[in-house]
């Protein structure tokens, strides 16, 4: 699974009995940031992933302004959202087309289609060869979201222009107008191709979907997409709200609970079970029972879910939260609500279980949607024809930030992240 990812599951008369997931890599990104200038690391975390980089290079960023006691400014903000909502965009296509669509789709005798792993294909032929052909025309609308995002972001992956307290990019009406032509070419994809699919292989698929996938039930949202300007310190004036859930009961994150479990990690046991804030990474290969590189991260001593699902539940749409144990199951929780939905509301739009390509979907939806809702292009042409600022002019390093922890979490198109930095 992306090359470095391990699954091993043990078997028993039909019943799982063990599982492991493995981190065949050792990344060390911890290592490599300590003694660097704290303004280098919103660039070197992007390292961790070309897919995903945004989200971690925006945790990074939030984390510099929370440690330097910097704010952006309404442009700065409104930026960092379009980046990251443009590579929610890429994401979303990436995964449901060319990540997972062909487990479902048959493509041709050809390359790039073999060699491969047969499956269990179910689509009649004609939706099967439609969808490989928007399996092809996925890869043009997906470089045109890459496209989009560079923009803001200057390139990607790895965009260059985030910085504490906002970003170094300026705003003008040319960036906006190629903002705005390429957000609704890829909207009409969304809504034209990509729904379309996602239901035919739901349809396909359903008997089984509906009956299987229930996951820990526990639920967690960092949050993202900061709607105000106002300091928001519980994470509640944002598009996807920070929360938790678990055991019945919803309730607010307290950073203070997460911790690092390295038990079955090739790190030292002395590091286990710390807060990050106060953690360490100490290798120790060959470490006995051990079987990862990937450390297990837990909130007050449990496992959650993150991404799509964990995001709607904690937002408690109403649709979602309505289908009760069901919203668990494989499938259960997006067929009801999307066929009753076909073209749902903005609150609906994060994706409504833990089946990604259909979760995925959804979150594909929210950006086009949500940043006609913000008004942003309008925002963006105002300011930008008034001179207004998308970043502090300047940011000098003194020795009254030595030592300063800053902290930050991030919803990612895939999951979240959290960072803590401790500047020396």
């Amino acid at each position: 699974m992306k090359g470095n990812l391990k699954i091993e599951v043990e078997v028993d008369n039909g019943k799982v009995v063990d599982a492991k997931s493995s981190g065949t890599l050792f990344r060390g990104i911890e290592l490599i940031l300590k003694g660097r200038d704290p303004r280098d690391a919103c660039h070197i975390v992007q390292r961790i992933c070309g897919v995903c980089p945004i989200g971690h290079g925006t945790a990074s960023m939030l984390c510099l302004d929370d440690a330097f006691g910097v704010k952006p400014p309404p442009n700065g903000r409104i930026v960092r959202n379009l980046i990251q909502g443009a590579n929610y965009l890429q994401s979303h296509i990436l995964h449901f087309y060319h990540l997972a669509a062909l487990d479902y789709v048959k493509g041709p005798e050809t390359s790039p289609f073999i060699p491969r792993y047969e499956g269990d294909y179910r689509l009649p032929k004609e939706i099967n060869d439609k969808a490989v052909e928007h399996y092809i025309q996925a890869l043009t609308i997906r470089k045109k979201a890459q496209e989009m995002l560079a923009i803001f972001g200057a390139k990607m992956p790895h965009v260059t222009v985030f910085t504490a307290g906002g970003v170094t990019e300026e705003v003008s009406a040319e960036k906006i107008a190629q903002f705005r032509q390429y957000l609704q070419e890829i909207t009409s994809f969304v809504d034209n191709v990509y729904i379309p699919d996602v239901l035919a292989v739901a349809k396909a698929y359903g008997d089984d979907g509906f009956s299987i996938g229930t996951g820990c039930k526990n639920m967690l949202s960092y949050g993202a997409f900061r709607l105000t300007d106002e300091d928001d310190p519980d994470g509640q004036k944002q598009l996807f709200k920070r929360g938790c859930y678990a055991n019945g009961q919803f309730a607010p994150v307290d950073k203070n609970k997460i911790t690092e479990e390295v038990k079955y990690s090739w790190f030292e046991d002395s590091t286990t079970g710390r807060y990050p804030g106060e953690g360490a990474t100490v290798p120790a290969p060959g470490k006995a029972g051990a079987y990862s590189w990937l450390k297990a991260p837990r909130y007050n001593g449990l496992p959650y879910e993150v991404g799509p699902l964990a995001r709607q539940w904690v937002d408690k749409q109403k649709d979602v939260i309505g289908l009760g144990e069901k919203a668990f199951q494989f499938w259960d929780g997006i067929l009801p609500v999307l066929w009753k939905h076909p073209r749902l509301p903005t609150r609906c739009l994060t994706g409504l279980t833990s089946w990604y390509p259909a979760s995925r979907h959804l979150l594909l939806l929210m950006f086009p949607r949500k940043g006609r809702e913000w008004g942003c292009m309008k925002l963006l042409a105002v300011r930008s024809a008034t001179g207004l600022p998308s970043g502090i002019t300047a940011l000098t390093i003194t020795r009254r930030w030595c030592r300063l922890p800053g902290t930050a979490d991030r919803a990612m198109p895939r999951g979240s992240g959290d960072r803590l930095k401790r500047l020396w």
